[in-house]
C-alpha cells in the first residue's frame, strides 16, 4: 500500500496558495499533497455543497489512502464530503449536523449580502505569528468569498463515521480556542500548537511533522 496523500481544503478568503509551504515541507517528508480550490471564492451562489462536490472529486481521483484535511471554514466542507481515510480539523469549523459557522459564534449577515468581504485587519486576526512579508503577501491574495457559504448549514457530519484529528491552535484570533476546545472533543484525538490561526504560513515545518505522524496512522491501518 502507498502512503496516505494529503488533501488540503483552505478556509473562507483563501486559495490553494495559502499552502505552498506546508506543502514543500510535507513533500521533504515525503508525502504527496494535493490543494484545492473552492468555487465559493468563484462568486456568489455557490456554497458549501459546490465546495463538496470539489473537494469529493480530488479524493476520488487519488489512487492511495487520503488524509483530508480543512482549515478554518474548510471544516465544514471535509464534514459534509465525508470522505477519505482520517478527517483533519485544523483551527476548524467541526460542527454537528444543522449548524453553521456563523450560527456556532452567533453571528447573522444583512439578508442582501452576497459577497463576503476578508476581514478588515486580516494580520491581526489571522496572521499575527507570521514573519511580516509572508502576511502583507497573504494579504494581497485574499478575496471575498460566496455568502452563501458562510449561512449554510451543515448537511452530514463525516467526524461521526471517519476517523479525526482536532489540532487546535492555542494563540488563535479568528476561531477562538475555547471554541475550538469545545468543537474537538467530537475528534478521536486533539493535538495542539502554540500558533495563531495560520500555522501553514508561521510554522509550516512543525505543522508538516505532526501531519506526518497523523498520516502514518493511515499508512498503518
Amino acid at each position: 500500500m502507498s502512503g496516505a496523500e494529503i488533501v488540503l481544503v483552505h478556509g473562507s478568503w483563501h486559495g490553494s496558495w495559502c499552502w505552498a509551504l506546508l506543502s514543500d515541507e510535507l513533500g521533504a517528508l515525503g508525502r504527496v499533497t494535493h490543494a484545492v480550490d473552492l468555487p465559493s471564492m468563484d462568486g456568489p451562489g455557490y456554497g458549501v455543497e459546490a465546495d463538496t462536490k470539489v473537494v469529493r472529486e480530488k479524493v476520488d481521483s487519488i489512487g492511495a489512502p487520503v488524509v483530508l484535511l480543512g482549515h478554518s471554514y474548510g471544516g465544514v466542507v471535509i464534514s459534509q464530503a465525508s470522505a477519505g481515510d482520517r478527517l483533519v480539523y485544523l483551527a476548524a469549523f467541526m460542527l454537528d449536523e444543522g449548524q453553521s459557522p456563523l450560527s456556532t459564534v452567533g453571528q447573522e449577515l444583512p439578508p442582501g449580502l452576497d459577497m463576503l468581504p476578508p476581514p478588515a485587519d486580516p494580520i491581526d486576526m489571522s496572521y499575527a505569528d507570521v514573519p511580516a512579508d509572508l502576511a502583507r503577501d497573504a494579504v494581497s491574495r485574499l478575496r471575498s468569498q460566496s455568502a452563501q457559504a458562510a449561512r449554510d448549514r451543515q448537511i452530514g457530519a463525516g467526524w461521526r463515521d471517519i476517523p479525526s484529528t482536532y489540532v487546535l491552535c492555542e494563540q488563535d484570533r479568528a476561531v477562538p480556542p475555547a471554541l475550538q476546545e469545545q468543537m474537538s472533543q467530537r475528534a478521536n484525538e486533539i493535538w495542539r500548537l502554540d500558533a495563531g490561526h495560520s500555522p501553514f504560513l508561521s510554522m509550516p515545518r512543525e505543522l508538516a511533522v505532526l501531519l506526518d505522524e497523523i498520516a502514518s496512522a493511515v499508512d498503518d491501518a
